[in-house]
Order: structure tokens, then sequence, then C-alpha cells
């Protein structure tokens, strides 16, 4: 019988390959770690012929059609001893491997370890993944140099990757009702318009945000105006965009401001400040710049979890 039997059907007794395929299911197909700081790898402290894995799980998915997918916890730091090298460098890998002797080795589950931390010796300057018919997590990448026993931090490349990762994104949107111009001298960047500012909740587990704000109908008159706009998180600020208006009479335009910041440790699960700031530059024009009625500012802005 090719169909498997379905869950919770027969109380308890269910097959490990089962379970595993139910894992494989409910994860959709993605494999690595649950939470950003999970199975990070960092140097022994002090640096020596090792590194160490931290607290976390992760979620593996079977390197055979149909083996499905294992879980994987590991509470403490682990140590995992490096081999030193000699006369000529070395790069390694550093793999959360699952030997299941259904699929692959010989390792009995009822007195050896199925799932380990393991170094995959000798592998290319910029290999990411394990060898075919390997099941296994990428966690490190180790460059050696010749003749090195300590592992420092600058030795060590991070590949972890989420399984899961988390996103919270939300919307903003005001219309000023009142004109309100450039507030400060030119070349100085200034907070405008006042009302495109937003207090945000940041996820604690957010490690990156992308910052879109869209500012429609912005008036300009009395000249040329050269101005730069930028979003600003907290105290980072992300990069500009140039409003760049030859004309003379009355007219309207629209600016788009984009970037994605790396989130601070500081600022997660805390609330932070999103403004509008300008710098507006009199040497390629002295016209007025403002916001009025008929202006919009819309606010979309991306938390999203990445490895800490």
């Amino acid at each position: 019988m090719t169909l498997q039997p379905p869950m919770m059907v027969r109380g308890a007794d269910h097959s490990a390959r089962a379970m595993r395929l139910m894992i494989r299911d409910l994860a959709r197909g993605r494999q690595g770690v649950a939470e950003g700081e999970d199975l990070k790898v960092r140097p022994l402290e002090p640096p020596g012929p090792g590194i160490r894995v931290g607290d976390g799980s992760a979620l593996i998915h079977g390197a055979r059609p149909w083996q499905g997918a294992y879980t994987q916890s590991n509470i403490g730091d682990a140590r995992v001893d490096v081999e030193p090298t000699g006369p000529f460098a070395r790069t390694d890998l550093i793999v959360l491997r699952i030997e299941d002797p259904e699929w692959e080795g010989e390792r009995d589950p009822h007195t050896q370890e199925i799932g380990y931390f393991h170094v995959v010796k000798g592998v290319a300057h910029d290999a990411t993944a394990v060898p075919a018919d390997m099941t296994g997590l990428v966690l490190a990448r180790i460059a050696l140099p010749r003749n090195t026993a300590a592992i420092t931090s600058g030795m060590i490349t991070d590949l972890r990757q989420l399984a899961n990762p988390r996103t919270e994104r939300i919307l903003r949107t005001v219309h000023p009702t009142q004109t309100e111009e450039v507030p400060v001298k030119h070349g100085q960047w200034a907070a405008w318009p006042q009302e495109a500012a937003w207090d945000l909740d940041v996820p604690a587990w957010a490690t990156t945000a992308t910052v879109v704000v869209t500012l429609s109908g912005l008036r300009s008159e009395a000249g040329s105006v050269y101005a730069e706009l930028r979003t600003r998180l907290g105290e980072r600020a992300a990069a500009p965009t140039v409003v760049d208006d030859d004309g003379t009479t009355t007219r309207r335009s629209g600016a788009t401001l984009a970037d994605t910041l790396a989130v601070p440790p500081a600022y997660r699960g805390t609330r932070q400040r999103l403004a509008v700031e300008i710098n507006q530059n009199d040497k390629y024009g002295d016209g007025k710049l403002a916001v009025a009625k008929g202006t919009t500012a819309v606010l979309d802005i991306a938390f999203t979890e990445g490895p800490a």
C-alpha cells in the first residue's frame, strides 16, 4: 500500500516516518533555525582549536525523497573540536547532521546520538551546502589559515537561515491640512513635514526594517527647488531621495523614500520614532517647497526576522 495511514486514527501508534512527513508538511518545505539567535557559531573563550554552538533548535529536511523532516534542539553551549591546519589553509563547514540509520549510516539510536554537530573538512572556500546525500543543516563556514589552531570570530562566516522568518507590516497615512514650508535654513536636516512622523513598536525578533514613505502632492513655488528627503528610524538615517524641480510657477510633485535598515539589538522590543527629514539646498534654486491641503504621506514598513 503506497497511501500512508492518516495521523490520529490509531491512537499513538504511528511510525517515525509518518511523524517526519507531518513535520515536513507543517514546515511547508522549509528548513533552518527556529529563531534569529538559535545555534549561532562563536569562538571558544578564549579562542582555541574548536568552536561553540549556542542554544536553539532547528528544522532539518531529509536528503532523500519522502524521508521527511527532523527537529533538533540544543540547550547550552556545545563545543565542537576543529582539527588545526598544517602548511596549507583549509575551509570547513559546521553542520547540524542527522544520521538516521533508516536512510544512512549505521548509528544505533539506542546508544548513539542520531543528531549531532559535525565538521565537514576541506570544502570549497565559498561552500554553503552539505555534501549530496547527507542530511544536515549548515550553520557556519570556518576559513582556517595555514598553521592555525585557535579559531577567532573573523574566521567564522554565519550561514544560518530561518526556517520560517516572521514579518510584521505596518501601514500609516496622514493628510496635512495646513501649509507647512521647510522649517530651517537651507543646508540643514530637519524633520519635515511634522505630521509625517510615527511612534512604532519594534518587534522583539526584528533584525531588519524595510521602510517606504510616499509623499504625494508636494507643493513647489517661487522658483526652482532642489532638496534631499530621507527617513530616520530612531537614530538610524536611511539613504536620501532627491526632489529636483526647475519650474517657476506653482506646481505639485511626489517623492518615494525607500531603504532597508538593520535593526540594532537595543531597538528590539522598544518603541522608536520614524520620521521624514528634509535638507533643502539653495545652490540650485531658492524656491519654496511645502506640504499643503492635498498632500498625502503614506508609510509602509515591514519588520523582518533574520539570523542575529
